[in-house]
C-alpha cells in the first residue's frame, strides 16, 4: 500500500483487492481471499460452517409444518420433548404450535402428528399403515416387538395372530360377557370393603381395575388367581411399557436405569406363564373340551399343532388379560366422576336405565335400546380420552392431504385433539348434545377404523354398558368434596392416566332407595 493513503482508504482499497479476486473466475486461491493476519487454521473453519449452512438451510425447505432441522439440533430436541412431556402432551405441543400436520423427529427418524380428520381417515383406512413404531429395545424388552398384536410392527406375524383375538372378542364371547360384567360387579360391589380406604372412601380406580379383570380372566383364561397381585404387576408392566416405547438405544445400555422396568415386565411375564401353565394342566384332565375352549385354550392347541411358539401364546394371553384393566378401568373411572359431577346427565341415564331394564339385571338384547348410556360412553371418551394416540409406520410412499410421506416415515394420529377440533357443537364442553345427532365416523374414531382398529372395540361397548348400568342401579357416586374430572392431575404419555399418588381419586358410593335388596352387605356402611 502506498504511504501516502490514509488508514481508511488503505482498508477501501483491499476491499477492492478482495472483491475482484472472488469475481475472477481463473482464481481460485482461497487464501488469497483472507487478509494476511487471518490465521490459516481460520480458513477450515470457514468451510466448515458454509457447508453446515446449506445443509441447515437444505432442510429448512420442508413444505411440512414444524420444528426446524437446524443442523441436527431439531432432531434431538424434539425426541427430548416426547421423552420429556409424555408422548400425549408432546403432541399437543406440536399440534398447537404448528398446525395439524406437523412434522418432528423421533429417535431421528421423520415422524408426522396428525389431527386433522382428513388426513386421519386417510391413514386409518389404508393397509400401508398397519405397521407400528417403537424403540426396538424397548418392545423387545417388554415382549412386544413382533409378537402379540398390540404393538406388533411385523404385517404378515400380526395378521396370523388378530383371527385369534377377533374370534374370542366377538359372536358368542361378546353375548357371554354381558353375564359376565354383570356377575362381577355384582360380586365385587358386595365387597368393597376391600377397595375402602380407612376414611371409607372407595378406591375406585383399583375397584374397576379388579371388575376388569375378574371379566377377562372369566371369559379368556379361567383359571384361579390373586386379582390384588396381578393389578399390581399390571399396572408396574404398564408403567415400563411407557416408559420404553420410545427411549434411546444408550438407555439400555445402562444397567441399573432400566432395572426396574425389566425387574417389572419380568414379573408379569413369570406370573402369567403360571396361570398359562395352570391352564395346560386343566386342559389336560378335562372330560368335555368344548366347554373349555376359550381364548387360552385356543392358542395353546394352536401351539400343540405348530402353528405358535410357546412366547406367542404367552404375549398373547398377557396382552388379552391386561388390555381392559389398562384402559377400560381408567375410562370407567372417567366416566363415574362425570356422573358425579353431572347430576342432570345422571338423571336422563337412570330414566332409561329403569324404563329399558327395570328391576332385573341389564342383557343383550337392551344394548340397542341404551341410547342415553351409549352417547354417554361416546361423550365421555371424546372429552376425556384415556387413549387419545394412535402410533402407525408408513410400508410405501404416499402423498396425505397434499403433502408428502416417504416410506418408514413414522404417523402419530392426533385423535384426541381431532375430536375437539370438528364437527361437534360444543367440542371444549362436556354435553350430550355432541351426540344427539348421528356423528360421521371419519370425525369420531374412539377406537379407530380399518384393517388396524381396535379389536375389542364392540366388546369394550358391551363391558362398559354392562357395567355401568349394574353399577349405577345399586348406588350413586360421589367425588371427594364435590371435586370434578378437572381437578384430578393427569399424566398423558401412551395413554391419559390419572397421577395415582392423590387423593381425589376416591369416591364415595351411597346405595339408592329403590335398589333391589341383593345389593350386598358390604356397600351399606357407604
Amino acid at each position: 500500500l502506498s504511504p501516502s493513503l490514509s488508514l481508511s482508504e488503505a482498508k477501501q482499497s483491499l476491499l477492492e483487492e478482495m472483491l475482484l479476486e472472488t469475481l475472477n473466475p481463473m482464481h481460485y486461491n482461497i487464501t488469497s481471499l483472507v487478509p494476511d493476519t487471518m490465521p490459516v487454521a481460520t480458513v477450515p473453519i470457514l468451510i466448515l460452517m458454509c457447508f453446515l449452512f446449506l445443509i441447515w438451510t437444505h432442510e429448512e425447505t420442508s413444505s411440512i409444518p414444524g420444528p426446524g432441522y437446524c443442523m441436527g439440533i431439531g432432531p434431538l430436541l424434539s425426541h427430548g420433548r416426547f421423552l420429556w412431556m409424555g408422548v400425549g402432551n408432546a403432541c399437543n405441543y406440536y399440534n398447537k404450535t404448528y398446525g395439524e400436520f406437523v412434522r418432528v423427529w423421533i429417535s431421528g427418524e421423520e415422524t408426522f402428528i396428525i389431527s386433522k380428520s382428513s388426513s386421519v381417515f386417510h391413514v386409518m383406512k389404508h393397509w400401508h399403515y398397519v405397521s407400528r413404531f417403537g424403540s426396538k429395545l424397548g418392545l423387545q424388552c417388554i415382549g412386544m416387538y413382533e409378537n402379540g398384536i398390540i404393538f406388533n410392527n411385523n404385517p404378515a406375524h400380526w395378521k396370523e395372530i388378530r383371527p385369534f383375538f377377533t374370534k374370542a372378542l366377538s359372536g358368542p364371547g361378546l353375548v357371554r360377557m354381558i353375564a359376565i360384567c354383570v356377575e362381577s360387579t355384582i360380586e365385587h360391589l358386595d365387597k368393597l370393603q376391600e377397595v375402602t380406604t380407612e376414611l371409607g372412601n372407595i378406591n375406585v380406580l383399583n375397584l374397576m381395575r379388579r371388575i376388569m379383570l375378574d371379566t377377562s380372566n372369566k371369559l379368556f383364561l379361567g383359571v384361579p388367581l390373586d386379582e390384588n397381585a396381578i393389578v399390581l404387576k399390571i399396572q408396574n408392566y404398564f408403567d415400563a411399557w411407557q416408559a420404553l416405547l420410545l427411549k434411546p438405544d444408550i438407555f439400555f445400555k445402562i444397567s441399573w436405569l432400566c432395572k426396574k422396568y425389566k425387574d417389572a415386565v419380568k414379573d408379569l411375564k413369570g406370573a402369567m406363564e403360571i396361570l398359562i401353565e395352570q391352564k395346560r394342566q386343566k386342559l389336560s384332565t378335562v372330560e368335555k373340551l368344548d366347554e373349555h375352549m376359550d381364548f387360552a385354550s385356543q392358542l395353546i392347541f394352536a401351539q400343540n399343532r405348530g402353528d405358535l411358539t410357546a412366547e406367542n401364546v404367552n404375549q398373547c394371553v398377557l396382552e388379552m388379560m391386561i388390555a381392559a384393566p389398562d384402559t377400560l378401568s381408567v375410562t370407567l373411572f372417567f366416566m363415574l366422576i362425570l356422573i358425579a359431577e353431572h347430576p342432570t346427565v345422571e338423571e336422563e341415564m337412570m330414566r332409561e336405565i329403569e324404563s329399558v331394564v327395570g328391576d332385573r339385571d341389564i342383557q343383550s338384547e337392551d344394548m340397542p335400546n341404551l341410547k342415553i348410556v351409549e352417547n354417554f360412553i361416546y361423550e365421555s371418551m371424546r372429552y376425556q380420552p384415556v387413549v387419545d394416540l394412535i402410533m402407525r409406520k408408513a410400508l410405501q410412499d404416499d402423498v396425505i392431504d397434499g403433502y408428502p410421506v416417504k416410506k418408514g416415515t413414522n404417523i402419530i394420529l392426533n385423535i384426541g385433539r381431532m375430536h375437539k377440533l370438528e364437527f361437534f357443537p360444543k367440542p371444549n364442553e362436556f354435553s350430550l348434545e355432541n351426540f344427539e345427532k348421528n356423528v360421521p365416523s371419519r370425525y369420531f374414531q374412539p377406537f379407530g377404523f380399518g384393517p388396524r382398529s381396535c379389536v375389542g372395540k364392540f366388546i369394550a361397548m358391551v363391558m362398559m354398558k354392562a357395567i355401568l348400568v349394574t353399577l349405577l342401579r345399586r348406588c350413586r357416586v360421589h367425588t371427594m368434596k364435590g371435586r370434578g374430572l378437572n381437578n384430578i392431575q393427569k399424566n398423558n404419555d401412551l395413554s391419559m392416566h390419572p397421577i395415582e399418588r392423590q387423593p381425589l381419586l376416591e369416591m364415595v358410593f351411597t346405595p339408592r332407595r329403590n335398589a333391589s335388596e341383593d345389593q350386598g352387605d358390604g356397600m351399606d356402611q357407604h
